[in-house]
């Protein structure tokens, strides 16, 4: 699998763009008891806007966090027109929560749709160079596991789950990508507008596994950017046994029920 070339420019040659030659960026931010981090994150998303030139645009989705996380969101949108908040009534998961997103800003229209965490394991410092990289590539990975990328305060035992569970993706699915389990990566519109959202069945961490995994299928350039991943300060993991579980026997059922169509 190889890692993104270096490109100059944020700007892609395709799609529709803001009229000033700059693709149009929708982060979107899943969210569930995150009001530690949120403005935080915001603020630092668009502090990056600003200073790297990019038509960037935040949409905070929202799984009607118990501590007020929905309403920080819609403070924020009050007061930046670039700032979004989709509400979702209940909590379903990863999956469904990005799913609603994808829709959603892909009918703002939106031509690069990246993806990533709101408690700052993903630095927003590190989102032009996945911009750039879109340039080149269909979908681009922020990946722990290329020449360059890190990991920072995991210890052994986390370490190993993370590792494990791409080199086991990556080995059942018979695809190159070495990060198949990182959430922090960045999509042309054209991928998510032919992947059949509606069939997207995962509801945890595996869903990044399945997203490229789709993407791969359908014949999309994927290229892997390094990156360092730094664990949350403030707030709960989300990750649990049921989520490692999960996975273990979704990829299988992905390998069995999409893999037949390559």
């Amino acid at each position: 699998m190889p890692v993104c070339a270096p490109v100059d420019s944020p700007n892609v040659s395709d799609g529709a763009e803001d009229g000033h030659g700059n693709p149009v960026v929708w982060v979107c931010l899943p969210t569930y008891n995150e009001c530690e981090n949120l403005r935080l994150m915001v603020a630092g998303l668009l502090a990056v806007f600003d200073g790297s030139g990019i038509d960037g645009h935040v949409l905070v989705i929202d799984d009607d966090s118990p501590d007020g996380t929905g309403r920080i969101a819609d403070e924020a949108a009050a007061g930046d027109a670039r700032i979004a908040v989709l509400h979702r009534t209940k909590r379903e998961g990863l999956g469904p929560a990005y799913c609603d997103g994808f829709r959603d800003v892909l009918s703002r229209g939106a031509d690069l749709i990246v993806e990533m965490d709101c408690d700052f394991s993903h630095d927003p410092a590190a989102l032009p160079s996945l911009i750039r990289a879109a340039s080149n590539a269909d979908l681009v990975l922020g990946s722990r596991y290329v020449t360059g990328g890190h990991i920072e305060n995991w210890g052994i035992v986390r370490r190993a789950i993370s590792r494990g569970g791409s080199a086991y993706a990556r080995l059942v699915l018979r695809v190159q990508p070495h990060d198949l389990t990182g959430g922090f990566k960045c999509f042309r519109r054209q991928v998510l507008e032919a992947i059949p959202l509606d069939e997207v069945a995962a509801a945890g961490y595996v869903f990044q596994v399945e997203m490229t995994y789709r993407a791969i299928l359908l014949g999309f350039t994927v290229c892997e950017v390094p990156i360092t991943f730094r664990d949350r300060v403030d707030g709960t993991s989300k990750m649990s046994k049921g989520i490692i579980l999960e996975a273990a026997r979704y990829v299988p059922r992905l390998r069995r029920q999409l893999g037949r169509r390559r």
